[in-house]
């Protein structure tokens, strides 16, 4: 019983973040190009920034730099970065259920096999036992380990696949924020060329 709920939780949480993970959802395409079009044109009001922080999580961390869009570049960095870590955090959603899943899976399925065992054996009578009845009874239980690691295969597979999707997510995420920054504060300051020695 628990194998088949923590089979029927790991599939509902890979589909969900199937859906939730889109590229399209968390990075619009064109979100950053009509941000800066808007602001280069009108600059930034209340209004513009609630729209842009309920459009997708690269909205949530460009409306987040643009409230500090007065600021120093170090505090509309800082705006940003904060931004960016609770947008990491909610990607990151559900992810720590599905790899306790793959971590639990075999040794739930391992439990059940000694449990089983357990009651073959001490099923045994005086008279003897029937052999066809204990190779039934170990067939059963050997199922449990294996509908285990059934279980947990897919599940750590999804889940290794869905943390580096957050990662390369968030990456592109604070890359665009970089340019937007860029953009409202012109040239960086803080790069220096590499002296050239004498």
């Amino acid at each position: 019983m628990p194998l088949l709920l923590a089979s029927v939780i790991a599939l509902a949480l890979i589909i969900e973040r199937f859906v939730s993970l889109r590229d399209q959802r968390i990075l619009p395409p064109l979100l950053l190009e009509e941000v800066v079009a808007v602001y280069q044109r009108q600059g930034v009001s209340e209004d513009m920034l609630d729209k842009l922080a309920k459009d997708s999580p690269l909205g949530t961390v460009l409306a987040s730099g643009l409230r500090n869009h007065r600021s120093s570049r170090y505090v509309m960095k800082e705006a940003v970065d904060e931004a960016g870590r609770a947008a990491a955090h909610d990607l990151e959603r559900f992810l720590t259920t599905l790899g306790t899943i793959a971590t639990a899976a075999p040794l739930l399925g391992l439990f059940g096999t000694v449990i089983g065992m357990i009651e073959i054996f001490g099923s045994q009578s005086p008279t003897g036992t029937n052999p066809q009845q204990l190779a039934h009874g170990i067939s059963i239980a050997l199922y449990n380990t294996a509908f285990g690691i059934g279980i947990a295969i897919p599940a750590l597979i999804f889940h290794r696949h869905f943390k580096n999707k957050v990662d390369t997510l968030v990456v592109e995420m604070e890359q665009r924020a970089a340019k937007l920054i860029d953009i409202v504060h012109g040239e960086r300051m803080d790069f220096q060329q590499p002296q050239q020695r004498a």
